[in-house]
């Protein structure tokens, strides 16, 4: 038994994102409905899930119709969701350790009342990339976060609302009571648990299993995955310095890139079979 709050079922689109994140992208081209189907089939979402997720990702503009070389209907990704992917990486696969000396990054924001409804997107984007919340209309994150966000900002043409500043906190508090103000803390590490919670026994089991069999493989990892890709959104990487004793997410990081590390591969094996 776990004191710590399940993890959220996976959804049928975040589970689509996430196969296009690890798979989709190689070799490059569409991949063909019915093979969508049975991958995502291997992880317990059945058919009209996975067309109906599929049209709201279509809509969303993150999908293109496409055919495949042999003439079948298929999805490939735009341009907009190869950025996205692109951004995503260097979040989930590469993941830095800032120290405190690196600094924080600070946005700023002001609009106008008739287009409030901007206003709540840039609050929703801002938490979405990591930002805390350092006073009204004011956000931070540590500083490695600035080409993403400028990124992010550019393609949803919220720029022109915003200026950002780098810079070192100065006072008057520790810094460490100010970040603890900044993020919800017990939050962000009730995540980590909930992650660790399912995926470290996975891992262990796959510590001691040979052969490894590529169905079994890609379906582990495809979960992993789906569930690891939010934390490194939600938990921006804080200084390690600045966190609680016994903090998480070093340990979530290892697990995740221990099964990285043994099922990415064979997934890979399963997933070109399906294709092929």
């Amino acid at each position: 038994m776990t004191d710590h709050p399940p993890s959220p079922s996976p959804t049928p689109r975040s589970l689509i994102i996430t196969f296009y994140g690890a798979y989709g992208r190689e070799p490059a081209g569409p991949v063909p409905i019915a093979a969508l189907i049975r991958l995502l089939g291997t992880v317990g979402v059945d058919s009209p899930s996975v067309r109906s997720a599929v049209s709201r990702l279509k809509r969303r503009g993150l999908l293109v119709a496409e055919r495949s070389a042999d003439g079948a209907a298929g999805y490939g990704l735009s341009a907009a969701a190869h950025q996205l992917l692109a951004d995503g990486d260097r979040r989930i696969y590469h993941r830095p350790t800032p120290r405190p000396g690196h600094g924080w990054l600070l946005a700023v924001f002001s609009v106008p009342e008739h287009e409030r409804h901007k206003r709540h997107l840039l609050r929703s984007r801002l938490s979405r990339l990591g930002f805390g919340t350092a006073a009204p209309g004011v956000w931070i994150a540590p500083a490695h976060l600035h080409d993403e966000t400028r990124h992010t900002l550019d393609r949803l043409q919220l720029s022109g609302y915003v200026d950002l500043f780098k810079g070192r906190h100065l006072g008057f508090e520790p810094t460490a009571e100010s970040v603890a103000r900044w993020w919800d803390l017990p939050a962000l590490a009730a995540l980590h648990h909930a992650f660790l919670d399912v995926h470290e026994p996975v891992l262990r089991r796959w510590a001691r299993r040979r052969p490894r069999p590529a169905e079994d493989a890609y379906r582990d990892y495809l979960l992993a995955l789906d569930s690891w890709r939010q934390l490194p959104y939600a938990d921006p990487g804080l200084p390690p310095g600045l966190l609680p004793r016994q903090w998480p997410g070093a340990r979530s990081a290892r697990v995740f890139a221990g099964l990285h590390g043994r099922l990415r591969e064979a997934g890979a094996e399963f997933v070109a079979g399906v294709l092929a």
